[in-house]
């Protein structure tokens, strides 16, 4: 199970990200999307420095905005608009459940050139489950984000694991599916029941101890849509770039980059485990 856009589909999606790196309607100040990383999920299957050795190859103070366990109205829709106020690309790991409750909120996203990962059905640890079991927590979830999108081309073949809880066995069952599995470099904390000043907080301190990394947020947090829109502020102000990561495609050949640039360098942000 292998979902991957038509070639038509990803040269739209091509032309549309590099648009939107050169120039921001109505704000030419925006900070952006400098670039899109590309990757073979079936060549790169473990992401993350928080719990792997591998990550995605970036180059200094630039960084990649992830999103997990939504949509939920009003907050999916409040950091839309952030988004799009500054026409910065993310990656949406969504909730399957999430998807068939607030179709129009994956679709947004999917139409406004968002990555569309997956998150699981129910968002439930599956340590305990079976095998019958948690497949098909992982399985339902795809099938419910490619029916609100109403394709399985709109879904990207990447996965992100509920409390970034890979058990072994269910690890191989993902990969089996042909995905490849996101765990992330750093996070903001914006599970917990915090202001939005500390996710800014969070977010900055633990990206400026490695200059570069994967972010992990949650969109179904008031207090991450009210701070995201000082988070791009502050992103932009220190120099960071903003990159965007899809499935490499016929039409969208998959980035190169030497071994050494998707091994983990330095130590990892400090941080309690995300999710909890």
């Amino acid at each position: 199970m292998y979902f991957r856009l038509s070639a038509g589909a990803m040269l739209a999606s091509l032309a549309f990200f590099t648009a939107l790196a050169q120039e921001c309607p109505g704000n030419p100040g925006a900070l952006g999307t400098s670039r899109v990383i590309a990757i073979d999920p079936l060549e790169h299957r473990r992401l993350g420095l928080m719990q792997y050795p591998e990550t995605l190859p970036l180059q200094d103070h630039e960084v990649v905005l992830t999103f997990d366990d939504g949509p939920l109205p009003p907050h999916t829709s409040k950091v839309l608009d952030a988004l799009a106020a500054e026409c910065v690309k993310a990656n949406f790991f969504v909730v399957g459940q999430m998807a068939r409750a607030y179709p129009d909120l994956v679709q947004r996203e999917y139409r406004e050139g968002h990555t569309i990962g997956t998150h699981t059905e129910h968002h439930r640890f599956l340590t305990h489950l079976s095998k019958e079991a948690a497949t098909k927590e992982i399985t339902d979830g795809i099938a419910s984000v490619t029916m609100a999108l109403g394709s399985a081309s709109a879904v990207a073949p990447f996965f992100r694991f509920p409390y970034l809880d890979p058990p072994a066995p269910k690890e191989a069952l993902a990969l089996k599916l042909g995905l490849a599995v996101w765990s992330v470099d750093f996070d903001a904390s914006d599970w917990y029941p915090i202001t939005s000043k500390q996710v800014l907080a969070f977010a900055m301190q633990r990206l400026e101890r490695r200059k570069k990394g994967m972010l992990l947020l949650h969109d179904i947090h008031e207090r991450t849509a009210v701070a995201l829109p000082a988070l791009l502020h502050e992103l932009k102000s220190h120099g960071y770039r903003i990159v965007h990561v899809v499935p490499a495609d016929i039409s969208h050949p998959k980035t190169v980059a030497k071994d050494h640039e998707w091994a983990s360098t330095g130590s990892v942000p400090e941080g309690p485990r995300p999710e909890m």
